[in-house]
C-alpha cells in the first residue's frame, strides 16, 4: 500500500492527555488504513500557542523548520502524500506544505479553518500561517456546514473541498441501549467552553420535575467547580470519572438519554457515540453539532436552560418517543458516521491525487 505521512500539530495521536482532538487523530489513522494507505505518524512536533505569545510563536517556527528539513531528507521513499489534521491559527500546520513541496508529494488538511479575524494581534503570524498552509493544501476535508463557510470563500485556486462527515472507527454498531436508566453526560472538565455546558447542565436540573439520576462519565482540572455546581442535587447526580472505551460503551448502554449543550463545540465525539448507542440526545442548536444530530427539536441557546428542561421532561414522561428517536438515531450513524463510509469519502479524492 502507499504511504501517507499524517501529522497533528495541536496534539498527537499518541499524546497522554485524553480529548476530541486524540481521538480523532487516532481515528483518522485506522480510516486512512481502511482507505488503502498505510498511514505513518511522522512527526510529534506540537505546535500550539493557548494565550498568543510571539515570543513562543518564533521559538516554534524554528523547531518547525529543523524539523521539516529533517523530514524532507528522510521521509520514506514510498511516501505518497501528506495528510493533516486540524490546523488552525492557535496551531498551524509548519510542516506539511513546506516537506510536500520538498518531496513533489500531494498535500492534503482534514479539518482546518480559517480565521480572519485572527490577522491581526497577537496571533496574527500563526493565523497567517495557517491561512498559507489552507491555501498549499490540494484539497481540505471539511467535517461541518460551519467549517465550509470561510473555506469556500477563500478556496485557493482549483482546491478540493470535499466533506467528511465526523466518524466513529467501527464497522457495526454496538447493541442498543435499554432506555430505562439514568440520563448520562460524558465530557471533559475543564475551563472554558466545557465548564459553560455543565453550568446550563445544573441550571437545568434545577427546573427537572419528578424523580431524576445523572449520572456523568469525564475528569479534568475543573472537577472541584463540576462538584459544587451538581452539590445541590445530592446523590441525584453520580460521578463516574474517566472511563475506558469498553466502560463506556457500557455506560451509554445503560443510560435514557444523553445530555450536552456543546457550548463551541466544533462537533462532539459524544454525541456519535450516544447516537450509535441509541441515546436520543438533549443539546443546543449550535453550529456544528447540529451537523451530527438527528433532526429533532433542540432548543436555541437563547432560550435558555427553560428549554432543555421541558425537552427532558418530554422524554423522560414518553418511553414511545425515547425508543423512537434513539431508533433514527441509529440507523443515522450506521449510514453516515461509521468508519466504512469514511473510508469511502477519503479514498476517492486521495487515490485522485496520488495518481494525478
Amino acid at each position: 500500500m502507499p504511504r501517507a505521512a499524517f501529522y497533528a500539530p495541536m496534539k498527537s495521536p499518541n499524546s497522554p492527555v485524553p480529548s476530541g482532538d486524540r481521538e480523532m487523530a487516532r481515528n483518522l489513522m485506522r480510516v486512512l488504513e481502511r482507505a488503502g494507505f498505510t498511514p505513518d505518524l511522522v512527526s510529534e512536533l506540537r505546535v500550539y500557542d493557548k494565550i498568543g505569545d510571539t515570543t513562543q510563536q518564533t521559538l516554534l517556527r524554528a523547531e518547525a523548520r529543523d524539523e521539516a528539513a529533517r523530514l524532507v531528507r528522510d521521509l520514506p521513499n514510498e511516501t505518497a502524500i501528506w495528510v493533516t489534521y486540524h490546523s488552525y491559527y492557535k496551531s498551524p500546520d509548519l510542516l506539511g506544505p513546506v516537506v510536500s513541496r520538498g518531496r513533489g508529494i500531494p498535500y492534503v488538511q482534514i479539518e482546518s479553518t480559517r480565521a480572519n479575524s485572527r490577522l491581526s494581534g497577537p496571533w496574527a503570524g500563526f493565523a497567517q500561517a495557517a491561512h498559507r498552509a489552507s491555501d498549499a493544501a490540494d484539497a481540505i476535508f471539511y467535517l461541518t456546514a460551519n467549517d465550509l463557510i470561510t473555506l469556500e470563500r477563500e478556496r485557493f485556486g482549483n482546491q478540493k473541498l470535499v466533506h467528511l462527515p465526523p466518524f466513529l472507527p467501527d464497522d457495526t454498531l454496538p447493541p442498543a441501549a435499554a432506555l430505562d436508566g439514568p440520563m448520562l453526560t460524558a465530557a471533559m472538565m475543564r475551563a472554558g467552553d466545557k465548564l459553560a455546558s455543565y453550568t446550563i447542565i445544573a441550571e437545568t436540573l434545577a427546573l427537572l420535575e419528578g424523580d431524576w439520576q445523572l449520572h456523568i462519565a469525564g475528569d479534568g482540572p475543573a472537577r472541584p467547580q463540576v462538584e459544587a455546581l451538581m452539590a445541590p442535587f445530592g446523590d441525584k447526580v453520580r460521578f463516574l470519572g474517566q472511563l475506558d472505551p469498553e466502560t463506556m460503551r457500557g455506560t451509554y448502554q445503560r443510560a435514557a438519554l444523553f445530555f450536552w449543550p456543546g457550548v463551541n463545540e466544533a462537533f462532539g465525539m459524544v454525541y456519535l457515540e450516544a447516537q450509535a448507542a441509541g441515546l436520543p440526545v438533549v443539546a443546543q442548536n449550535r453550529p456544528g453539532t447540529r451537523d451530527i444530530l438527528l433532526p429533532a427539536e433542540y432548543p436555541d441557546p437563547g432560550d435558555g436552560p427553560q428549554a432543555l428542561a421541558l425537552r427532558i421532561n418530554q422524554l423522560r414522561d414518553t418511553p414511545a418517543m425515547r425508543r423512537d428517536l434513539g431508533a433514527q438515531a441509529r440507523a443515522m450513524i450506521a449510514r453516515t458516521n461509521l468508519l466504512p463510509s469514511a473510508a469511502a469519502s477519503l479514498r476517492e479524492t486521495l487515490d485522485h491525487l496520488v495518481k494525478g
